[in-house]
């Protein structure tokens, strides 16, 4: 296990250094991430028993990152108009169905999925675009991750005390404590594209590392309702696509805000 682990992180580590670098494979992952990760979600529910519109949830869930990747906006806040009508749409062939049971949890899940994995990942599109945007999308990438190697790196080490045990009995506080040491280590090796000052860096690590592990167990209480061990299996070793994007979902919207309202 460890061995594909490594192995798995690596390739994607070359990946994501491609992805930042170059424009068009951006993109490219970008949309394949949203679109499997999507794809895992919808799965995920209909392990559990859960009807939603799966293709259509997709479908509609990529045009956000198309929109926002050829800077397509038909107003200021195109993103929540585009989920207002897609819940307009849900509703309208809900209607045409001829059962009406489940129409509450069909339409609500469908809507979560598109907001929690299109549209808070395509917020990493929002920072590549921000002046400066190649280093920020670095640093994002680069202290989310850390926290993650930090987690499993001391936890399975030292990890003796069970963080939360119903919701990830494998997490421990001394894994939470690595995490955070090692986004905050992360946010100082960011210094020279971030140009703070080191306790700002230090902020900087403790709050998005504190994110990174909340959208983690936020995906982990998901998987333990659907009783799953892993969103998929496309990752050997890792798991899928959604067990590699989970923290990135919560720092990357905040990340984005903190950048562009706060800082700039």
């Amino acid at each position: 296990m460890l061995t594909k682990r490594v192995v798995t992180s690596i390739i994607l580590i070359v990946l994501i250094c491609l992805a930042v670098v170059f424009k068009w494979f951006f993109a490219a992952a970008i949309l394949a991430f949203t679109s499997v990760g999507l794809y895992e979600f919808f799965s995920m529910l209909e392990s559990r028993g859960i009807n939603s519109y799966k293709y259509f949830g997709i479908g509609l869930g990529l045009i956000i990152p198309i929109s926002i990747l050829w800077q397509f906006e038909l107003t200021k806040k195109w993103e929540l108009l585009f989920i207002v009508l897609g819940l307009f749409f849900l509703i309208v062939m809900q209607l045409k169905r001829r059962q009406s049971t489940g129409t509450i949890v069909g339409i609500s899940t469908t809507t979560f999925g598109i907001i929690y994995v299109a549209w808070f990942f395509s917020f990493l599109i929002k920072i590549r675009m921000l002046p400066d945007g190649i280093g920020l999308l670095a640093s994002i990438l680069i202290i989310t991750k850390l926290s993650d190697v930090g987690a499993y790196l001391i936890g399975s080490r030292f990890g003796s005390h069970a963080l939360i045990p119903r919701v990830s009995p494998h997490k421990s506080v001394e894994g939470s404590i690595g995490g955070l040491f090692f986004s905050i280590l992360g946010a100082c090796v960011c210094k020279p594209m971030l140009n703070f000052t080191f306790f700002h860096l230090i902020f900087i690590g403790l709050l998005f590392g504190i994110l990174a592990q909340l959208g983690d167990l936020s995906e982990s209480l998901m998987k333990r309702d659907c009783q799953i061990k892993d969103s998929g299996k496309i990752f050997p070793g890792l798991g899928g696509v959604l067990d590699a994007i989970d923290s990135l979902l919560f720092t990357a919207p905040v990340f984005y805000f903190y950048m562009s309202t706060i800082v700039r």
